[in-house]
C-alpha cells in the first residue's frame, strides 16, 4: 500500500518536473523569437512614428501657440471665440442628429431584410449600400440635384406655389447629405449583426406569452445593442470629419472641417487650423472609445 502511494507520488513529481521543463522551453523558445517579432513590426512601427505620431505631435505643439487673431492660446479660443464656439456646437447636434436617426431608421430596415425573404430583395440591398461607394463630393452633388436651386423640390415648388423652395446650401442640406451615406454603414451592420442573434431566445420569450414589442424590446434590442452603438458612434465619427459633401454644398456653412479648411488655406492660420483639428480629433476618439465600452459592456451583459 504504501509503495502504490510512493509510486503515485513519484510519477506526479515526475509529471511536474516535465510541465516545468516544457514551460520553460517555452519560454526560451518566447526569447528567442522576440527578436523576430520585433525585427517584424519595423516597418509598422516606422510608418506609424513618421506618418502619425510625429506630425500629429507637431499638430498638439502648434495648437498651444497663441492665436495672431485673438492672441489668446489656439485651443482656449476654440471656445472663447464665438466663430469656432458655433462651429463646434453644430458640428456636434449636426453630427449627433445624424447618429441618431440613421440607426433608428436603418436599423429597423435592416432587421427587417435580414429576417424576410421576397422577391427582388439583393437588388434592394444593393441599391440601399450603393451610396458606400460615392465620394463626398458625389453626395453633396447629388443633395444640389435634390433641393438646390435647380433641383427637383424647386422645380416642383416653382411649378405648383411659384417660388423655389431649396435647402441644400444650408446645414439642413450638410445633415440630409451625411444621413445619405450614413444609413448603408447601419443597414450592413445591422444585417450582419442579426446573423448571430440566437432565434431560441425569441421564441422562448414568446411561450411565455411575451408579444412583439415585448421581444422586440427585452430581446431584440439588447441582442443588437453592441452593433448599433457601433454603428452609430462610426456614423458620428464620419460625420464629425467629413469634408467633401460640405465643400460641395458651400464653404460658408459654420461646422469644423471647413473652419479647418479656411483658416488653413485662406488666413493662413495655422495656429487656429491644429487647434481645431486636434479638438476635432479628440472628442472623436473620446465618442469612439465610449461607444466601445458601451457595446463591450453590453456584450459582457448579454453573455
Amino acid at each position: 500500500m504504501t509503495s502504490h502511494h510512493e509510486a503515485r507520488s513519484l510519477s506526479g513529481a515526475a509529471a511536474d518536473v516535465t510541465t516545468k521543463a516544457a514551460r520553460r522551453r517555452s519560454y526560451l523558445g518566447t526569447l528567442r523569437r522576440q527578436p523576430a517579432v520585433l525585427l517584424a513590426l519595423v516597418p509598422a512601427l516606422t510608418f506609424f512614428c513618421a506618418f502619425w505620431l510625429l506630425p500629429f505631435t507637431r499638430l498638439v505643439a502648434m495648437g498651444m501657440q497663441p492665436d495672431k487673431n485673438s492672441g489668446m492660446i489656439a485651443y482656449w479660443a476654440v471656445v472663447a471665440q464665438p466663430q469656432y464656439l458655433y462651429s463646434l456646437l453644430w458640428t456636434l447636434l449636426v453630427s449627433i442628429g445624424v447618429s441618431l436617426l440613421a440607426v433608428a431608421t436603418a436599423g429597423v430596415a435592416g432587421f427587417f431584410l435580414a429576417r424576410n425573404r421576397f422577391r427582388g430583395k439583393a437588388m434592394l440591398v444593393a441599391m440601399l449600400t450603393f451610396p458606400l461607394a460615392f465620394p463626398g463630393v458625389v453626395v453633396g452633388f447629388l443633395v444640389i440635384m435634390l433641393g438646390g436651386r435647380q433641383g427637383a423640390l424647386a422645380q416642383f415648388s416653382m411649378l405648383l406655389f411659384g417660388e423655389r423652395w431649396m435647402f441644400a446650401y444650408s446645414l439642413a442640406g450638410l445633415f440630409v447629405g451625411y444621413l445619405y451615406f450614413s444609413i448603408p454603414r447601419v443597414i450592413t451592420t445591422v444585417m450582419a449583426a442579426c446573423e448571430k442573434l440566437d432565434v431560441s431566445l425569441e421564441e422562448a420569450a414568446r411561450s411565455l406569452g411575451a408579444g412583439t414589442w415585448r421581444v422586440t424590446r427585452d430581446v431584440i434590442v439588447p441582442a443588437l445593442s453592441p452593433a448599433l452603438i457601433s454603428t452609430g458612434a462610426i456614423c458620428f465619427a464620419t460625420s464629425m470629419g467629413a469634408f467633401g459633401t460640405a465643400f460641395t454644398l458651400g464653404t460658408r456653412m459654420s461646422v469644423l472641417p471647413l473652419s479647418i479648411y479656411s483658416e488653413f488655406t485662406n488666413y493662413a492660420n495655422f495656429t487656429m487650423a491644429a487647434a481645431l483639428s486636434v479638438t476635432l480629433g479628440v472628442i472623436t476618439w473620446i465618442a469612439l472609445s465610449f461607444a466601445r465600452r458601451l457595446a463591450g459592456g453590453s456584450l459582457g451583459a448579454s453573455a
